[in-house]
């Protein structure tokens, strides 16, 4: 490790620090519905969709309401994006004459945009056109993320509101995020990518001469505004198939930087807008705080995991870091970070492949996506997942204590507790359920490149990604296949919606409650102790899919060699 090294990393920290509450200033205006600078600008705009879609914004929906209105969106764009990438091969802005799509990588790419998944059986510059990219693609980057962004302005209200029977308008949520936030920032970030190198045209390739005097074809495309959005709303499919490894994608260290800012951005600013919506800013700090001590502590062995190297190769005298599989133009340090960031948020863009990490420092966004990606975590996603870990938190407080436990001035009752349960235990059971069933059944098993415990790991990572709704991967897995996109498909699906739906009941359930004041009986939520409580419970919850995930390896390989089939 150097100090370099550090200066990058803390400098990172402070940078997010010092956007916070500007950040969460901003998204609470769009909470209340209250007017921002620009809607000089876009106003107009936003009343035109409502005119034309005929929704009325005032019109506010309980949480049933509000979670179908959501689901029916999010289906109906799923089938479009599918209809779109079947029939590429026809459609327009397709420079390369690309085919259309096979029905399972079809399926498997449509639910992994609508989810904010972003996970790809496929190489971008290969198999996508410019117009899939950009409407069939694009269109969800953009979508997705205000998605999680309205879902968490609908819990929020759920703990800031009084005996109400709503939660909000979905639509207007949605629409107000992209037009007031995602659109504006993607704007700047876009003429600052081309500015730095990032390509940006419809052109479809650009035939060079390298200096060995060889002929090379180079794909092009709209990458700068793919990749503006790709990072702010964390979803991280990338428009080449090195992802941010590419240079074309991540030029320089500056836009490195950048791409990293605008994956934690939104995540740092919802904090803020969490405390300023319940009336008291040092809740949100708490929750911030937590996410924090979990980040810094994956960065920290990530970083010391790389930075030590191969003991193997050090044992034959190749001595330094672990460059394996990491650019150059980056280093050790950066991509350490960059792999922490990716996976604490819900983003899953790579400047490294973290097929070929350490050990150790390989562990580490594997179990950030297990904790169920809420250290930051993915816009509004993570911090709604968080959430629900601060109900079961002070309800086990409340236990230890012996009284009724309250959070932000809401008695949390059984309903609460079963429903943040119920949605916290998707995770484990589908990402241990798939991966056991891949590591035995023989279209599992023709999956994985490398042999013996890494090989497990590929198959492990892949439906910790596709639940947690990351999209990142051990890049060792050929998952193209008819097995592997379904399956991962319907992981994809499960880990996204049967966690939103009983954190809306829950949102509903608490908007109808009474405020009930703090006393001298009650929990803090505020300090040092709630905050190592928050990271304690994340940390032992985690540990329900990453321990199993541990005894699951030997359990497979042991039934895999009866059946006479080994990774």
């Amino acid at each position: 490790m150097t100090l370099e090294g550090w200066i990058l990393i803390l400098g990172f920290v402070g940078i997010l620090l010092a956007l916070t509450k500007p950040v969460g200033l901003w998204l609470f205006a769009l909470y209340e519905g209250r007017r921002t600078p620009i809607h000089a600008i876009l106003g107009p705009v936003e009343t035109g969709f409502y005119k034309l879609s005929g929704i009325d914004p005032k019109q506010e929906q309980g949480w049933r309401r509000y979670a179908v209105h959501m689901l029916m969106f999010n289906v109906v764009l799923m089938a479009l994006t599918y209809a779109v990438l079947r029939l590429q091969g026809v459609l327009p802005g397709n420079p390369q004459g690309l085919a259309g799509l096979s029905p399972h990588l079809a399926f498997n790419t449509a639910i992994s945009f609508t989810t904010n998944t972003n996970w790809q059986s496929y190489g971008g510059e290969s198999t996508m056109s410019n117009f899939s990219q950009m409407f069939g693609l694009t269109i969800h980057n953009f979508l997705s993320a205000a998605t999680g962004i309205a879902l968490a302005f609908a819990l929020f209200r759920g703990f800031a509101r009084r005996s109400s029977t709503t939660i909000g308008n979905f639509w207007a949520d949605m629409t107000r995020v992209t037009l007031y936030v995602l659109l504006p920032i993607c704007v700047v970030v876009t003429i600052f990518y081309i500015a730095s190198g990032v390509p940006q045209t419809m052109a479809g390739t650009v035939d060079i001469t390298t200096l060995e005097g060889l002929k090379q074809t180079l794909v092009l495309g709209p990458v700068a505004s793919q990749e503006a959005i790709k990072m702010l709303g964390t979803n991280g499919g990338g428009f080449f198939n090195a992802n941010s490894a590419h240079p074309f994608e991540n030029p320089t260290a500056l836009v490195n930087l950048v791409q990293m800012l605008s994956i934690f951005v939104i995540g740092f600013g919802l904090t803020w807008t969490f405390g300023k919506a319940v009336g008291n800013t040092r809740q949100g700090w708490a929750i911030l705080s937590a996410m924090l001590v979990l980040f810094l502590a994956g960065v920290t062995i990530t970083y010391w995991q790389e930075a030590a190297g191969n003991p193997i190769l050090h044992n034959i005298g190749v001595v330094g870091g672990n460059m394996e599989g990491k650019e150059v133009r980056f280093g050790i340090a950066a991509s350490a970070l960059f792999s922490v960031v990716t996976t604490a948020a819900s983003c899953g863009a790579v400047n490294a492949m973290h097929d070929s990490f350490t050990a150790l420092g390989g562990m580490i966004p594997l179990l950030n996506i297990q904790l169920g990606e809420v250290v930051i975590g993915g816009v509004g996603a993570g911090i709604y997942g968080f959430l629900l870990f601060a109900i079961l938190a002070v309800f086990v407080a409340g236990l230890m204590v012996g009284r009724t436990p309250e959070y932000v001035g809401k008695k949390i009752e059984s309903r609460e507790v079963k429903l943040a349960v119920l949605a916290i235990a998707i995770l484990p059971l589908v990402i241990l359920g798939c991966t056991a069933l891949s590591a035995v059944l023989p279209d599992g098993l023709a999956g994985p490149l490398n042999k013996g415990p890494h090989g497990f790991s590929e198959i492990l990572y892949a439906f910790t990604s596709a639940v947690g709704n990351n999209g990142s991967a051990f890049a060792g897995l050929t998952a193209n296949t008819p097995y592997y996109n379904g399956l991962l498909g319907v992981a994809m699906w499960l880990g996204r919606f049967f966690i939103i739906v009983p954190m809306l009941a829950i949102a509903g359930g608490l908007a109808a409650k009474k405020y009930t004041p703090e006393s001298s009986g009650s929990f803090p939520t505020t300090g040092a102790l709630w905050v190592g409580l928050l990271v304690g419970i994340i940390l032992i919850v985690g540990g329900l899919t990453f321990l199993p995930s541990l005894a699951l390896g030997p359990i497979a390989d042991h039934l895999a060699m009866i059946s006479g089939k080994t990774f």
